[in-house]
């Protein structure tokens, strides 16, 4: 066992990672390859799945090239989320695949969710009504494309897909169907009552299973393509929200994982099933348990956005704006003299989920620069996230001691001690920066027998790097500048509706 590893795939929205780990969860060896995303035209977002198999097959060579293909005992996938592609029943794309960041569902969420019935979606499903799930894109297909929509053979999420070109079984985790939107999260199988409404029957899904399980293995044709040893076991993972999940050991309600990417993603385990209009309900990438997950769509997005259309500087060709600002900001006192800024610039899912719900700033003085503004845009997100993470905590019924860290917004000192600061709570930093393919690679450690269980597995493999304490003196100035944050949305809603 000494000698064997694992591999996590990770497959997001803009490049493939192919990782090697061992039984510590050290970092063997790697591959990757970008992915293109194209739009159509505006709010439309799509990918050719053919450019996941050939990134894929990439990042997998590269990796190979590196390591004896003999060590690694089986791989697992984590994947973007909320994308799917439909195949004929020769398995080639009907249609290019409509992704997450896909907007064109938009007038179908209030139509179908009425047929559905709001809350009993949200029961089923985890989700509330938001134009996020896919079940929302499939009703779009269904009645704008009815020709292509008929020809579907196959429905496949991407971890679908990939797993259909490794193994050529049409199989998936839990963890990959549930973002799908028509999944039954709590009894775990396909919603009839969900497809029904779509003309979706179950042979046109693929299986679902466990993360964990052994889905199949390296066929040889694949592992002529992409360097592997053929009869490679292919574990299931699990979306890249709920893999990053594990990968940072956020397997007790004490420990959340909180993602400073182009969104803020936070997720916190439980056991028990439960739903609530403040989060998400998503399946653990893992063999029980579930995650309240919460998401602001603006989070490294509005800083780029602040960058690129407010300063009109290109950080491609000026990359030290991001320090300049930092500097800058830290010389700012925390609260950034009275100005607020609610970072609902593409709209806001929990707790409102109104999709006309836009961002503001209040409180701009001739006294203002750039550093207080850019200082009140990591304020406004660390607040906006106190807030999701304290209405998750009142509906598990138990405190969140501490942030584990992800994404790119995780090299901030400036960030991290606001974050730290505004919630009070410990921010830890991670050995690991890959924890999607880490939580893959998990997958993949227990389905190789490594270890009984995922705590076991993500206890021996997870490493805390740093820990960033709150300030408390701060936390007293963040707790006074949330009292008054709170009364912003409630204020201005009215302002957004359409037709007012």
């Amino acid at each position: 066992m000494k000698s064997e590893i694992v591999v996590g795939i990770d497959s997001s929205t803009t490049a493939t990672k192919a990782i090697a780990w061992d039984i510590n969860g050290n970092y063997i060896a790697g591959g990757s390859s970008p992915i293109r995303l194209f739009s159509p035209q505006s709010n439309y977002y799509e990918q050719n799945p053919d450019d996941w198999w050939s990134s894929l097959v990439d990042s997998l060579q590269e990796l190979t090239h590196q390591v004896d293909k003999g060590r690694i005992t089986a791989l697992a996938i984590s994947n973007q989320r909320e994308t799917f592609v439909g195949l004929d029943k020769d398995g080639k794309p009907v249609r290019p695949a409509i992704t997450w960041l896909d907007e064109r569902c938009k007038s179908q969420v209030d139509k179908f969710a009425k047929i559905i019935g709001e809350d009993h979606i949200h029961q089923i499903t985890g989700k509330p009504k938001d134009y996020a799930p896919v079940v929302y894109r499939l009703a779009w297909m269904k009645d704008n494309e009815r020709d292509l929509f008929r020809k579907v053979a196959n429905f496949c999420d991407v971890h679908t897909y990939l797993v259909s070109k490794l193994t050529g079984h049409y199989k998936t985790s839990w963890a990959s169907a549930d973002p799908m939107g028509i999944f039954d999260l709590e009894n775990k199988t396909w919603s009839l009552e969900i497809l029904n409404q779509l003309d979706i029957t179950p042979r046109q899904l693929p299986d679902v299973f466990p993360p964990g399980t052994v889905l199949g293995h390296v066929t040889r044709e694949a592992a002529e393509t992409t360097g592997l040893k053929s009869g490679t076991k292919v574990v299931a993972g699990g979306g890249d929200g709920q893999a990053a999940g594990v990968g940072v050991n956020a397997l007790t309600s004490g420990r959340a994982y909180l993602n400073l990417g182009t969104a803020i993603v936070s997720g916190t385990f439980t056991k028990n099933y439960i739903t609530d209009r403040s989060f998400r309900t998503m399946a653990c990438c893992a063999e029980e348990g579930y995650y309240c997950e919460t998401s602001l769509r603006s989070g490294t997005f509005l800083i780029d956005w602040f960058i690129q259309q407010m300063l009109k500087i290109d950080p491609n060709h000026k990359p030290e704006i991001y320090s300049q600002l930092e500097e800058e900001a830290e010389q700012v006192e925390p609260c950034s003299a009275g100005l607020m800024i609610l970072p609902y610039w593409n709209a806001v899912m929990n707790p409102y989920w109104d999709p006309d719900a836009r961002g503001c700033i209040i409180g701009l003085t001739s006294g203002h620069n750039r550093g207080h503004l850019y200082r009140a845009i990591l304020e406004g997100i660390a607040m906006e996230q106190f807030l999701a993470t304290e209405a998750v905590e009142r509906a598990v019924g138990q405190r969140t001691d501490e942030f584990a860290l992800i994404g790119g917004g995780a090299k901030s000192n400036l960030w991290r001690q606001i974050i730290a600061d505004a919630s009070g709570k410990k921010v830890l930093t991670m050995s690991s920066d890959e924890a999607s393919s880490l939580g893959a690679g998990i997958s993949a450690a227990v389905a190789a027998g490594w270890f009984h269980s995922f705590v076991e597995a993500a206890h021996n493999m997870v490493h805390v790097k740093g820990i960033t304490e709150p300030d408390s003196q701060n936390t007293e100035r963040y707790n006074n500048q949330l009292f008054k944050y709170r009364k912003i949305y409630p204020a201005i809603r009215e302002i957004y509706k359409p037709g007012t």
